[in-house]
């Protein structure tokens, strides 16, 4: 490509605008570099120049590097070779900063002499989130700009920060109007006040209290890697800061590249990359019609206002969609209402949103009592008992009140949307939007498509679920959806891991030591013993251990034991002799000795049956992508993004060793539910992965 086409250059007498049009992020492509390195060299080279204005066209400064160049052979010229000509500029250089100039887009601006920016910028380096680490002096001249701390926030967390935060640090010069007017009236500024050009590979300014105290900045960093348990980036990202405060800038420079260069190649990164576009990947539906638009959603009607219908709410709130939150009394909506209010006025105290949003946010949720009040609504979610029958009655009213078009959606996480759907005159109307508790917080939206939903319908769930923050993955009628169903045979074998032998905490930690958040028996706990057994009863299913619990009134954390004990006030999960004595009486009564069994076996049963419950949904076209169901994990379960999802791990490991050790384990354990899917039995067989699935369904 031209360089002239994505990187223009125009003179205003002494200040050339050298102006970035790459639609539509501006990222930086190697056609990006190498017009900002020539475009820049061209103004520094002009007699009649004096100062020169970096700047994009379109909605945002440069985003970010072009990821779709990772892993090709790197062309010319290179990032840090682009900065490294912006920085020696004997001439003033601005960066005119709106929209977002992230990643490789903020170190291209602290590259240069100036910056300044838009009230509603936000300037960042999110590289962690891609399992790396900045590598274009991201690590060394942001430090310098702002401080070690703030810097080592900035870079581990990888979030970004606004404009008024980023003036207040130092990192831009003002807030202006309109970034490339701005910028040139700054410009012309600094020509007259002939200000110095500061070069922040110069500046150790801001670095003196950290290096005479090393403290500061180790607290610092154990700070923000509180949450990095098993990510590596987050550490690298943190030592590449501290070479900042202790070397040279070119020495901290080339410690950064080493750090970069280590991580970009490893098993990490690349599946932190994979999630990034898999995330992307499963916003594209299947079988919609080409430009299908989504209906109009102005107002949403919530039923139920416990924690689920609560958390749904705050998530439509939080987005500034109003909202009517529907009870059948009201003690339970009074109750419901003041545990949101009290939920956003803890959130304000930690800091996590503004002193005045509670009252802004319980300001959009209308509490009503009675189905009547749906009749404004152009959107319901019911987030009732998970009962058919409950279902059931709610969707015959909502057919009665609910106005013609509305979208009609249930938040089941088991049942039978079409069976739900049928008792209504407006089947095509009817969808899940399964949302994963806590709803304020998880990120995941399961969007259930029925046999009869209208594609308007769909593409309706997914465009409000990207609206309110979460990540949609539409998936097909079964059991249990995607995620439960895997669930499922993960529980499956949980349970008769404990009669061969098992403990809770053995299991428990094998799982958490992989690198989820919980593991089965102390999500039981704190999701309630109570409610998987309601959840048995209603369809039928036994659990000897489970049942003999409930019955001795452990209902989890609520009751202070469950397969595990807790103390008064505390959540942390204590081993109880007493479960053990419980389960060797349910050995007994099921005549079966308890032998020892390895860690290896255990993470075996927990992750391969999953997998392959992941080929049969495949299999049977419930999830369109291997990689929607990795989405549906990160997201929904905390699968560990380094670990890039159920799909990505099995291809990983090898599905001709995972279908061995299923075939072993349904001979050993007597469970022909473990043998391989035919799928993953083909694919093993013809030595290829799940990721073959997606490449050969994109190449028809």
């Amino acid at each position: 490509m031209d360089v002239s086409e994505v990187v223009q250059l125009e003179r205003h007498d002494v200040v050339a605008l050298v102006t970035v049009n790459n639609p539509p992020v501006n990222a930086l492509s190697a056609a990006v570099r190498r017009g900002i390195f020539e475009q820049i060299k061209a103004a520094a080279a002009d007699p009649q120049v004096q100062a020169i204005v970096l700047t994009c066209a379109g909605r945002t400064f440069i985003a970010g590097a072009d990821i779709t160049e990772f892993g090709k052979p790197p062309q010319p010229p290179g990032l840090n070779e682009v900065i490294a000509e912006i920085e020696s500029c004997k001439k003033p250089v601005i960066a005119a900063i709106h929209g977002t100039a992230l990643g490789g887009g903020l170190e291209v601006a602290l590259g240069c002499h100036f910056r300044v920016a838009t009230k509603d910028a936000k300037l960042g380096l999110p590289e962690v989130k891609l399992g790396l680490l900045p590598g274009a002096g991201g690590t060394q001249r942001l430090p310098r700009a702002v401080g070690p701390e703030l810097a080592v926030k900035m870079i581990v967390e990888g979030n970004p920060i606004g404009a008024d935060a980023a003036l207040k640090a130092g990192l831009i010069e003002e807030i202006v109007e309109g970034p490339a007017a701005g910028a040139e009236a700054f410009a012309r500024k600094v020509l007259a006040e002939k200000r110095p050009l500061r070069r922040l590979r110069d500046e150790d300014t801001k670095l003196a209290a950290a290096k005479a105290d090393r403290s500061i900045f180790t607290n610092a960093v154990a700070a923000v890697t509180k949450k990095a348990r098993g990510l590596e980036a987050p550490f690298a990202a943190a030592d590449a800061v501290g070479a900042a405060i202790d070397l040279p800038f070119d020495e901290g420079l080339k410690k950064e590249r080493e750090g970069f260069m280590k991580l970009v190649t490893g098993e990490q990164s690349k599946a932190q990359r994979y999630a990034f576009f898999a995330e992307r990947e499963a916003a594209k539906v299947s079988g919609v019609p080409e430009g299908t638009k989504p209906r109009p959603v102005a107002r949403v009607a919530i039923i139920g206002a416990g924690t689920m219908g609560g958390g749904i709410a705050m998530s439509f709130a939080n987005a500034g969609i109003p909202v009517t939150l529907i009870e059948t009394g009201d003690e339970q909506l009074k109750r419901g209402m003041g545990v949101m209010q009290k939920n956003y006025e803890n959130t304000a105290a930690r800091g996590g949103i503004p002193a005045d949003a509670p009252a802004k946010r319980m300001g959009l949720i209308t509490g009503v009592v009675g189905l009547e009040n749906v009749k404004d609504a152009d959107l319901v979610i019911e987030a009732v008992f998970e009962t058919m029958a409950v279902k059931k009655d709610v969707f015959t009213a909502l057919d009665k009140h609910a106005k013609p078009g509305a979208v009609l959606a249930s938040n089941t996480s088991y049942l039978n949307i079409n069976e739900i759907a049928a008792v209504t005159k407006r089947p095509q109307d009817v969808l899940g939007m399964h949302f994963f508790s806590p709803a304020n917080v998880m990120k995941l939206c399961e969007i259930v498509r029925g046999e009869k939903t209208a594609p308007d319908v769909l593409m309706t769930a997914v465009a409000i679920a990207k609206k309110i923050a979460k990540v949609p993955v539409v998936v097909g009628v079964c059991d249990g959806f995607v995620g439960n169903r895997m669930l499922a045979q993960r529980g499956k074998q949980a349970e008769k891991l404990l009669y061969d032998g098992a403990l809770p905490q053995q299991i428990d930690g094998v799982v958490t030591k992989f690198g989820l958040p919980m593991g089965p028996f102390a999500m039981g706990d704190l999701a309630g013993l109570d409610i998987g057994w309601r959840s048995r009863q209603d369809r039928g299913i036994k659990s000897p251990i489970g049942d003999a619990l409930y019955e001795a009134g452990r209902h989890g954390q609520k009751t202070g034991k469950g397969y595990y004990k807790y103390e008064t006030g505390s959540r942390a999960p204590l081993p109880d002799p007493e479960v053990e004595k419980m389960l060797d009486e349910v050995r007994a009564k099921l005549g079966v000795k308890g032998r020892t069994i390895t860690d290896e076996e255990i993470l075996e049963r927990m992750v391969y049956p999953m997998i392959n419950e992941g080929a049969r949904i495949l299999e049977e076209g419930i999830a369109s992508r291997p990689s929607d169901i990795d989405i549906v994990w990160i997201y929904g379960y905390g699968w560990p993004v380094y670990r890039g999802g159920p799909m990505f791990y099995a291809d990983h490991v090898g599905l001709k060793h995972i279908a061995d050790r299923l075939s072993h384990y349904a001979k050993a354990t007597n469970d022909p539910s473990l043998e391989p899917a035919p799928l993953l039995k083909k694919l093993a067989a013809e030595g290829k992965t799940f990721a073959s699935l997606a490449a050969s369904s994109k190449a028809t």
